[in-house]
């Protein structure tokens, strides 16, 4: 009887979730502190909301680092920030021609969008050019998307990357307002909701994210997936920490598989039609639970990340073919 009325609990967050009913905060922080054994029924009412909305197809994403440490903010969670001491590789901005081989990289990963990403506060105007250069001529060559996550922008500078081609841009709240000081210090929560709203102004799609296991509580992270839900985030990529040492954040505890698939069902159901993510970190949180991430999540990264390794890309394409999905090309 107990496991019939929990299906029911969980199914009636679907329906509600599906009629486009916004679930109360106590309805969300209950699936955070649901019991282990009641992870499946809730990611059987996440998919019930991601197959309306997705059916059974997975967008695939391929990052590519165009520019590597040298960074002046001190994000604690970041091996390529001021403060951290972690031995990474360093480099200026990559060339044009770099950034167009990893364009055709993504084609062959069988990736629809391509992810320009560059540590810093935000693109100089050198930086800038570079970027723009490069996105002209994928555009004009390859069958991509292209989502840019250079920092926080001026205005010029978020309209130079629409007119060139640049479909989506990325700018993460990474937590909660509340926690943001004691992960961050050189620039603020709102600069970043700033610049995901001075994206959306230049018609850009708004790429918006977290990062799970910095310290929040799970009231935190229910605010987090309302805070992206007004913002409008069309694609909300969730990442669980990767605790890399040298790093203030080096010695975070991981986050369990069963509470990550908690949270992928929680941002499923809060933002119903959004694509969510499963992003940096799942190989070692998630762990051999991966593919049921896929329940609730209709996204991912393919290969590596910044400055940590990803998974095989056949291993990446196999668990969406054991789970009879199938790839989206071309797709936000």
């Amino acid at each position: 009887m107990d496991n019939i009325l929990a299906t029911t609990k969980w199914q009636v967050l679907a329906s509600k979730a599906l009629n486009g009913e916004l679930l109360t905060r106590e309805e969300g922080l209950s699936i955070l502190d649901a019991d282990d054994e009641e992870v499946l029924q809730i990611m059987d009412a996440a998919f019930t909301v991601r197959r309306h909305f997705y059916g059974k197809k997975v967008k695939l994403n391929m990052i590519i680092n165009a520019k590597s440490g040298l960074c002046p903010e001190d994000c604690g969670y970041c091996s390529q920030s001021i403060v951290s001491t972690a031995p990474v590789r360093k480099y200026t901005m990559l060339d044009k021609e770099t950034l167009l081989a990893g364009a055709r990289e993504a084609v062959a990963r069988k990736a629809g969008t391509y992810c320009i990403v560059a540590a810093g506060r935000g693109p100089t105007e050198k930086e800038l050019n570079q970027v723009v250069d490069a996105v002209q001529e994928i555009r004009a060559t390859l069958p991509l998307k292209i989502c840019a996550c250079l920092g926080i922008l001026k205005d010029d500078q978020a309209k130079r990357l629409a007119e060139a081609g640049v479909h989506r841009y990325n700018h993460n709240l990474n937590t909660s307002k509340a926690n943001y000081p004691s992960i961050t210090t050189t620039h603020t929560y709102d600069q970043r909701v700033e610049t995901v709203e001075k994206v959306k102004t230049y018609g850009m799609s708004p790429c918006s994210g977290v990062i799970v296991g910095m310290g929040e509580t799970n009231q935190e992270i229910v605010e987090m997936a309302f805070a992206l839900r007004e913002l409008g985030a069309d694609s909300i990529p969730i990442n669980f920490l990767n605790a890399i040492p040298g790093t203030p954040q080096e010695h975070a505890g991981r986050t369990s598989s069963m509470k990550a698939l908690k949270v992928l069902a929680l941002f499923r159901l809060i933002c119903p039609s959004k694509e969510i993510r499963v992003a940096g970190g799942r190989e070692v949180n998630l762990r051999t639970l991966q593919p049921l991430s896929l329940y609730a999540a209709n996204s991912l990264f393919v290969g590596d990340y910044l400055t940590t390794a990803g998974q095989e890309v056949s291993a990446d394409h196999q668990i969406i073919e054991d789970l009879g999905f199938e790839i989206e090309l071309n797709a936000l």
